[in-house]
């Protein structure tokens, strides 16, 4: 019999349970990075909806000059009431607190709506869930370039439109996170989200080129474009998303205890007599060391969250509040807030802030701007790595934002001094900005959202993925607003607030950070080194 052709034995290699959440890791990864793939175009965008007021040729230089000693400057009017200045109504002085409005409009919409979409698609299942807020988002995405060639110049439409989508994309993270954590159990969960979570650089990353590749010309299409995308990524999702892996028959590494499932919904049910026979159960020392606030003292059972649904077989959803009461949610929630405010800072504000210091094109500092998300690809493994070999969380998101404090002071100043020294400081700083960031958001919110003293219930995940970065997505709202507000005073007082951010981000991890090396494991609960099988 002759030898399989080495392509064929690798594709046997693996089981049909490996190929199915391969299959998964790609596909959500692809998702989402859609998602933040249409979010960039509009910080692409902002250096062409405003533009320096230039004279286009030497008598307009002197006719200028002698219009400035009267007091009187006249931008060059341009047809459909666009000037050389930039798009109305962006073209005012003012226009930094209009562009920052922008930038407030969706952020605040998709933090006020991140708390009801985990709640909501905890109900429905994932995959029409997602499929329906990609096609929606990537029609708002498109709607806002279609105001080029209608020649819009209302703030109020594209105020609007931002906040419609920033409403309808909330849809995605907690889906994704959901489906994840329902295909991969804990073992290695920091690398492989670590791995996974680079999906938010990557759609940077593209969204930079892509509407980069308009800017200049027909920035319409910078918005239309990355639209499509994540429409006929909606229809991809519809057509071949699995929500869990039960669905197809395959085994599940989400949790150690015998449970049944609840097939195609996404829900576990737990036996009546694993309920039962935990009742009178002593506390094990792991879950003990969760409930010691201080090590000291006796542990409150109250404290425990059991969720029942009405038939007492513990398949509700879990509510808010007894989300809020597992252990170290409304702690990663806050340091979340004020990470992400640094984070989406450089996000809507890196390629001005480029084109103001190097004084480049608009297209060449989006280009440039993507430096910053590929490292933030490093950072992120890099976290998730350091956390999965340590097993603590959250000393390893506390080590990455106090190095990131002096980065970001240092930044504003190494930047100016050259374009090699911008590229230095984009690669160390989105490691250490984007490193906690992306570790808060997937492993540590797949770790509470599955944690012990939910007692093997899962409806949770979704929830506390929602919690979480719906809190982190207000000091996303908060970032680029103080950024508008503060950047005419001079673009060092706008680090400042971000060394600022930083700190208090550190702050809020204190208490687990000594939890942790006190208890290991007792930050998340996820106290079982992995063991391969």
């Amino acid at each position: 019999m002759a030898q399989l052709p080495a392509g064929i034995r690798f594709i046997v290699s693996f089981s049909r349970d490996q190929w199915y959440r391969a299959f998964i890791f790609i596909l959500t990864f692809l998702l989402y990075a859609s998602f933040h793939l249409s979010r960039k175009p509009i910080s692409i965008v902002k250096g062409e909806l405003h533009k320096y007021c230039a004279a286009w040729d030497e008598a307009e230089v002197r006719f200028s000059s002698q219009s400035n000693k009267a007091g009187y400057v006249t931008p060059r009017q341009l047809p459909d009431n666009k000037t050389d200045c930039g798009w109305a109504p962006f073209d005012k002085d003012n226009y930094q607190q209009l562009l920052g409005a922008l930038d407030y409009s969706f952020l605040c919409a998709y933090a006020i709506g991140m708390y009801l979409s985990g709640i909501i698609g905890e109900r429905l299942p994932i995959r029409y869930y997602l499929s329906s807020g990609m096609l929606a988002s990537g029609a708002f995405t498109a709607l806002f370039g279609l105001g080029y060639f209608y020649n819009i110049h209302s703030l109020g439409f594209y105020v609007v439109t931002q906040v419609i989508n920033g409403l309808v994309q909330t849809t995605g993270w907690p889906s994704v996170v959901t489906c994840l954590g329902n295909w991969f159990g804990k073992g290695r969960r920091g690398l492989i989200m670590g791995v996974w979570n680079s999906h938010t650089s990557v759609g940077n990353i593209l969204g930079s080129l892509i509407a980069g590749c308009w800017v200049s010309t027909c920035w319409g299409l910078s918005f239309i474009v990355p639209g499509a995308i994540v429409a006929a990524m909606g229809i991809v999702c519809f057509l071949f998303l699995i929500e869990h892996p039960k669905d197809v028959r395959c085994s599940s590494t989400l949790s150690t205890h015998s449970k049944g499932y609840e097939n195609g919904t996404n829900r576990f049910r737990l036996q009546k007599q694993i309920l039962n026979s935990e009742k009178n159960k002593p506390l094990d020392p792991e879950m003990q060391c969760l409930l010691l606030s201080d090590g000291k003292g006796s542990i409150q059972p109250n404290h425990v969250v059991i969720v029942r649904g009405d038939s007492g077989s513990g398949t509700a959803a879990i509510s808010f509040t007894g989300a809020l009461k597992i252990p170290g949610v409304i702690e990663f929630s806050l340091c979340l807030l004020f990470a992400k405010l640094v984070s989406y800072t450089f996000l809507f504000w890196l390629p001005l802030y480029i084109t103001n210091v190097d004084h480049l094109d608009a297209k060449k500092a989006g280009e440039l701007s993507t430096l910053f998300d590929v490292g933030g690809i490093f950072g992120g493994i890099l976290a998730g790595v350091i956390s999965d070999r340590l097993e603590k969380r959250a000393s390893t998101c506390g080590l990455m934002l106090l190095l990131a404090a002096p980065t970001l002071y240092t930044f504003s100043t190494i930047s100016k001094m050259g374009l090699e020294a911008t590229v230095a400081m984009l690669l160390l700083s989105g490691a250490l900005v984007s490193g906690p960031y992306a570790l808060i958001t997937t492993a540590v919110s797949a770790d509470l959202g599955t944690h012990k003293s939910l007692k093997g219930n899962a409806h949770a995940l979704s929830t506390v993925t929602a919690i979480i970065d719906g809190t982190g997505s207000v000091g996303a709202a908060l970032g680029p607003l103080l950024a508008g507000l503060i950047s005419p005073s001079g673009w060092s007082n706008v680090f400042y607030m971000l060394m600022f951010a930083d700190a208090c981000a550190l702050l809020f991890l204190i208490r687990l950070i000594h939890k942790e090396l006190s208890c290991p494991g007792s930050a998340t609960g996820d106290q079982v080194p992995f063991k391969e099988q």
